[in-house]
């Protein structure tokens, strides 16, 4: 796997280092995961690397698009090592959990702008929201009847 990230550096012209080998083998391994758990992850095998290291070198693997970094509204940023498909996340309201959806082919039409106002688009960004299936095991149908009567 080292020898693997080692090319995916050099084909975008970063330099190997044992903090961006230690990032992408952390990411690879735990996708959409956030900065503070990088860092852990990577002093695992580097004890010494500094916070803002970790962070320097998501900022050069999110540049160079080695790593694609992920916001959903109201959540910190995560980090992911898919990129280069226009794939989608669901999120979890209740425990914050993300999981990757494939980008929906054929006649879409949430993914086709109904005014483009010029602008020639070429992804979509979808952010599917509500509970996964821990949290809605977790949940009593009590709650659920009260949180949807809210709605009303």
């Amino acid at each position: 796997m080292t020898a693997d990230f080692e090319s995916q550096l050099r084909a975008v012209s970063l330099r190997v280092t044992r903090p961006r080998l230690a990032v992408l083998d952390a990411l690879s391994g735990h996708p959409h995961v956030d900065t503070d758990t990088v860092l852990a992850l990577v002093r695992a095998d580097l004890p010494t690397v500094s916070h803002q290291a970790v962070y320097d070198v998501l900022r050069a693997l999110t540049d160079t698009g080695l790593v694609r970094r992920i916001q959903p509204a109201g959540a910190t940023a995560r980090y992911e090592m898919r990129v280069g498909d226009n794939h989608h996340h669901v999120v979890c309201r209740s425990c914050g959990a993300i999981a990757d959806v494939d980008c929906a082919t054929g006649q879409t039409p949430c993914l086709t702008a109904s005014d483009d106002h010029g602008f020639v688009v070429d992804e979509a960004e979808v952010v599917y929201w509500g509970a996964c299936p821990d949290c809605v095991s977790t949940t009593s149908p009590e709650s659920n009847r009260h949180s949807s009567e809210g709605n009303q």
